[in-house]
């Protein structure tokens, strides 16, 4: 009896040793079209092995360089897109990604909040301003809510936050209510006022297309 770990390590543990011995296979066949042939019913075995992965994007390249990776990149057949992976490509490492090197302060509040800010110190004073500052306020409200949310965040800490972060520079009045919700909702009714507290109607009496008669039918007005 053999046993595996008498036997050589897989190098694509995933496809089982059978998927191995094939590809040991195919590399001593010198039939350039016939090799060429076992290669792509072996790239089909593996593509059964793995139904799952058929709707991946670009899922047959990616098998394709597995069987290169099988056959520790020894391999005289050619993939149907691009050119054979080679083992300096594979070992190669991705580059590092540079990680931010800002002194961010309050972090809880993220780094959208700090580009904000910076933003809207560079803005001239004015109406203008001032909503934005109203906007930031209120959405360093909702990611505080968003991360604390076992823990009540007053307004005074939004805006005594905003005051820091700013520099002083930034601030919200005391008589303006931080919370996005309730601010839409007062916007509304603050729209809902001006419109005279209630909508029109285009069928009511005395407007519109269409009126309504003391028996309460409606009628096309002439």
């Amino acid at each position: 009896m053999q046993y595996n770990s008498s036997k050589e390590n897989l190098e694509m543990p995933e496809y089982g040793r059978n998927v191995q011995l094939l590809v040991n296979h195919v590399r001593t066949i010198e039939d350039d079209d016939f090799r060429q042939a076992f290669a792509e019913k072996i790239v089909e075995l593996m593509h059964q092995m793995n139904p799952q992965n058929r709707t991946i994007e670009d899922y047959r390249t990616k098998l394709w360089k597995h069987l290169f990776q099988i056959a520790r990149f020894d391999l005289n057949v050619k993939p149907p897109e691009g050119d054979p992976p080679t083992r300096e490509e594979f070992m190669a490492k991705p580059s590092k990604v540079p990680y931010p090197k800002a002194d961010a302060r309050f972090r809880h509040y993220g780094t959208n909040v700090q580009r904000m800010i910076r933003k809207a110190r560079d803005m001239e004073k004015g109406p203008k301003r001032e909503a934005f500052t109203g906007v930031i306020a209120s959405y360093m409200k909702l990611a505080y809510r968003t991360w604390n949310r076992e823990h009540f965040v007053s307004d005074e800490v939004i805006k005594s936050d905003l005051i820091s972060l700013s520099e002083g520079d930034l601030s919200v009045r005391d008589s303006i209510y931080v919370d996005p919700i309730n601010t839409a909702r007062a916007n509304e009714n603050s729209k809902d006022k001006r419109r005279g507290g209630k909508r029109s109607n285009s069928n009511s009496r005395g407007g519109g297309k269409y009126g309504r008669n003391n028996n309460g039918k409606n009628y096309r007005r002439k």
